[in-house]
């Protein structure tokens, strides 16, 4: 299709404003609402996953709005949140080998390491960009064919193709001087490692609905099959996310555990087959390392042997310094849900946005940078 084609049939924008301006009706709200506190158990505990409903949750008022006996609790859904400080070194590392680039999301650059930050490292003179896709350090690395540019690759199944793609693309056009640092992660063995702790006690899941757009639902079956774990794919409007907790609640309040979507509008079951196999042409699986929950086999991607030029780590070898991790710093237990952003020690004091001590505080979806915004 055109482009033509495409602008031919897309939504007029005071069609796509009243169709949006649906999911934030005040009446469909408070139907929902009335739901979620007529089906609601006497106690129970929702995590959601997803950095985004994190921010919208928070947003939205929605927590407090719950019935007495619920609770909301964040979990590791934000991927700058939960890359490990040792992932941060080795950018770092990186960064200070000569003639190299290190091309970035802009969040990326504030994540304090054991003793740095990209940030800092630009401040006393090493190459650090902000970009905002792959194909931009992509363009970069053409034009500038004098440096080493390295794409530092973090999130989940929503960007993991576009990295793919990246370097395939990288690989057609025969380039050199481009290599990606690789901390891309699936959902799957977190959710795992979160439903079978039985400190924790989550009774139901609100599942991420970008990463479900690729994945689509089967990877979370066997959250209701194995662990009787109800989930539902939610999307981040107040109404969509009210819905998906008004279906877990009827869930519960029924006594099943199924996997189902609310956000039908974005998700289909079986996801986005052309980005699925675009990771599997380019990754495999690996152990990766989440802040909080540890090392987790399988849930990590590496790239795959026929495109190992690529990785930045195999190029450069860079000498990591000894991880040492902020003192007092309980980022990992709030990524687990164990602790709200409050109980932490340095959270409004010793760690602001302006002055982050962990990375919760510096992504805007962190829970701690929520909690500073709407909840202090």
């Amino acid at each position: 299709m055109s482009a033509a084609e495409g602008a031919a049939e897309a939504l007029p924008e005071n069609v796509l404003t009243r169709d949006l301006s649906q999911f934030k009706n005040p009446e469909l709200a408070k139907g929902l609402i009335d739901s979620i506190q007529a089906l609601a158990p006497e106690s129970c505990a929702l995590m959601e996953v997803c950095g985004t409903h994190t921010v919208s949750i928070a947003r939205a008022g929605i927590r407090a709005i719950m019935p007495e006996g619920t609770r909301l609790l964040s979990g590791p859904g934000c991927p700058v949140c939960v890359t490990a400080n040792r992932d941060i070194d080795t950018v770092i590392a990186l960064c200070r080998i000569p003639d190299v680039t290190i091309t970035t999301f802009g969040n990326m650059t504030r994540v304090p390491g054991s003793t740095s930050s990209l940030l800092a490292e630009k401040a006393a003179g090493r190459s650090v960009e902000i970009v905002y896709s792959p194909l931009d350090a992509l363009r970069y690395a053409q034009e500038h064919p004098e440096r080493q540019v390295i794409f530092v690759g973090v999130g989940f199944e929503t960007t993991t193709p576009l990295i793919a793609m990246a370097i395939r693309r990288a690989k057609q056009m025969g380039l050199t001087n481009f290599t990606v640092f690789v901390a891309h992660k699936n959902m799957p063995g977190a959710l795992e490692a979160i439903v079978s702790d039985p400190s924790l006690q989550v009774d139901a899941l609100i599942l991420p609905g970008h990463v479900s757009t690729i994945t689509g639902m089967a990877p979370y079956q066997f959250l209701a099959e194995r662990y009787g774990i109800p989930g539902v794919i939610t999307g981040f409007e107040p109404v969509d996310v009210l819905q998906g907790i008004a279906m877990l609640m009827r869930q519960l309040h029924e006594g099943r555990a199924e996997i189902e979507i609310a956000y039908t509008r974005g998700v289909r079951a079986e996801g986005n087959p052309v980005a699925l196999a675009a990771i599997d042409e380019v990754f495999e699986t690996c152990t990766a390392t989440w802040r909080g929950l540890g090392p987790i086999p399988g849930s990590g991607y590496h790239i795959r042997p026929e495109f190992a030029e690529f990785d930045a780590v195999e190029r450069f070898h860079p000498e990591v310094e000894p991880t040492i991790e902020p003192r007092g710093c309980r980022c990992g237990d709030v990524l687990r849900g164990a602790i709200t952003p409050k109980a932490c020690p340095h959270f409004n004091r010793s760690c602001t946005p302006e002055n982050p001590v962990g990375p919760c505080m510096v992504s805007s979806e962190g829970s701690c940078a929520a909690y500073y915004r709407y909840y202090r």
